[in-house]
């Protein structure tokens, strides 16, 4: 092996063989060889299948999901207990305006939960 390293040295040097000679090329070739692994190295990771954000994200989004989860539970309380109070007859009221007050009041209450379901779905 040393007598193919030092036949292809002195064929690059062309009879020059001198410490400082082969110290250059050394030091040389190894720059070029460390430059080829190093863009294949960039191009390798850039490459690389479903990688493409870090973990640290997932967590921000299970945060936010939790976050507006709450929202959601604790606008759909809020929004029950404003619709039951709303059903229920008022001590002035006739039969048929209480029918009527429902009824309006139905159909605000299911759009007002279906909007409320819809929150982070934009």
């Amino acid at each position: 092996m040393e007598r193919m390293i030092s036949a292809w040295i002195q064929s690059k040097c062309k009879g020059r063989v001198s410490m400082k000679n082969v110290a250059k090329k050394v030091i040389i070739y190894s720059m070029v060889g460390l430059l080829h692994v190093g863009v294949f190295v960039s191009a390798a990771e850039a490459a690389a299948p479903g990688q493409n954000e870090p973990p640290r994200y997932e967590h921000r989004d299970e945060h936010r999901q939790r976050e507006l989860e709450k929202e959601k539970e604790r606008r759909l309380h809020e929004e029950n207990v404003y619709h039951e109070k709303q059903m229920k007859r008022r001590p002035f009221e006739s039969k048929k305006s209480w029918h009527e007050r429902q009824k309006k009041e139905n159909e605000r209450h299911e759009k007002a939960v279906r909007e409320i379901m819809r929150m982070g779905h934009r």
